[in-house]
């Protein structure tokens, strides 16, 4: 008996590491025989950053050795090396080493011009998105979307793991508050890999009138939106870590206000404070870093909250007000607590009079549930993978 027991619980232990042992994720860019026919011997322009990588090496140095032709690289916000602080305006350069041009779509020009495309036969885009409306990758994509349509070019994007594509959260953008860091009618939190995210854009003609991208998406291998994925190169630096990703769509809300997330310390959206907060007991100091030039409150001591000891697992799943509401509970002046960006970060100008209000958090989101509903039966015709419900 005892025999046919420990046999038993030897086939036990296997079962369950075969049903937890997750395959290995295929991101797009990885799988090169899926696009490298569409590519050959056509003048390509990438769209990448720092995280555009196929296994330990960069996509332009894998193309490069692949033979392929590439003009140049367009860059989104935090430029081509991902080091440049946010809002920072990204300059053009250039790369001696392989005479390739480095465009910048975050400073004159958030879209490729006329001239930009004018020799390029194909557009390859591969940027690490996070999951979340205000993060400007999606933006950029847009307008990269949009020039190809105007010019007849072809875009191909090899998708990558959205690391917040588990839930739908928070408040649909309105209309009347689009900007650069919302320019659709969306959540904050919408669920979808960029590749799912482009054929949206293109098929609910939110380019534009009689406008249509040609389109090719390479999907990923071995994923779901019940996949959990931790980014191994960092999207931007302030978001260092799977904790501040977990935690971006929740405190993204307080560089609307006059909170610190703590930009120009070691826990970027970990942490938020401010120098006359009336609650909190943990004390942080920004300084000059790089990603973090010139923070808020340079070198003031700022009182608050630290995150980084949160359970991830508990924060999976929901946008938490709970800090905002907190935040502005206890702030001495709050009349000077929201700035001019909290209704565009937010989408609309419900949220700010909702907590003026004293609404909680839980009154707050029951007012979503219409618009996220709405939302949800659009994003299913442009899933690409198994969903999470």
């Amino acid at each position: 008996m005892h025999g046919l027991k420990k046999i038993g619980i030897i086939i036990w232990l296997c079962l369950s590491q075969k049903i937890y042992a997750q395959e290995k994720i295929v991101c797009g860019a990885e799988n090169t025989e899926a696009y490298l026919g569409i590519i050959k011997d056509k003048k390509l322009a990438l769209v990448a950053n720092q995280t555009s990588v196929i296994g330990n090496t960069h996509i332009v140095d894998s193309l490069l050795s692949l033979k392929t032709d590439i003009v140049k690289v367009f860059c989104p916000e935090h430029g081509f090396r991902g080091t440049a602080s946010a809002g920072e305006k990204v300059a053009d350069d250039y790369d001696a080493q392989t005479n390739i041009v480095v465009k910048s779509l975050y400073g004159k020009n958030k879209k490729p011009t006329e001239g930009d495309l004018k020799n390029i036969d194909i557009v390859l885009f591969d940027l690490q998105d996070v999951g979340a409306r205000f993060y400007t990758y999606i933006s950029t994509m847009y307008y990269v979307m949009q020039a190809c349509a105007e010019q007849d070019k072809k875009l191909v994007v090899l998708d990558r793991p959205n690391p917040n594509g588990f839930y739908i959260d928070g408040p649909v953008l309105q209309d009347s508050f689009a900007s650069f860091v919302g320019m659709h009618t969306v959540p904050v939190v919408y669920g979808m890999t960029i590749g799912e995210y482009a054929q949206m854009i293109n098929e609910e003609g939110w380019l534009g009138t009689n406008l249509k991208c040609d389109l090719q998406i390479v999907p990923l291998i071995h994923y779901t939106h019940k996949s959990r994925y931790h980014l191994p190169i960092n999207p931007s630096p302030n978001l260092p870590n799977d904790l501040a990703i977990y935690l971006y769509p929740s405190l993204c809300f307080f560089e609307g206000t006059t909170i610190s997330v703590g930009r120009g310390t070691d826990k970027p959206f970990q942490i938020y404070g401010h120098p006359n907060l009336k609650t909190g007991n943990f004390l942080f100091t920004p300084q000059n870093r790089l990603g973090a030039t010139r923070p808020p409150y340079l070198n003031e001591v700022c009182r608050g909250f630290d995150l980084t000891q949160e359970n991830i697992d508990t924060l999976k799943g929901e946008i938490n007000l709970n800090y905002l509401i907190r935040a502005y509970t206890y702030f001495p002046d709050q009349e000077m607590f929201f700035n001019s960006f909290f209704n565009k970060l937010v989408g609309n100008s419900v949220l700010k009079k909702q907590i003026i209000a004293g609404l909680s958090a839980e009154e707050i989101r029951k007012t979503w549930k219409k618009d996220i509903d709405n939302f949800k039966s659009i994003r299913k015709k442009y899933l690409l993978y198994p969903d999470f419900e």
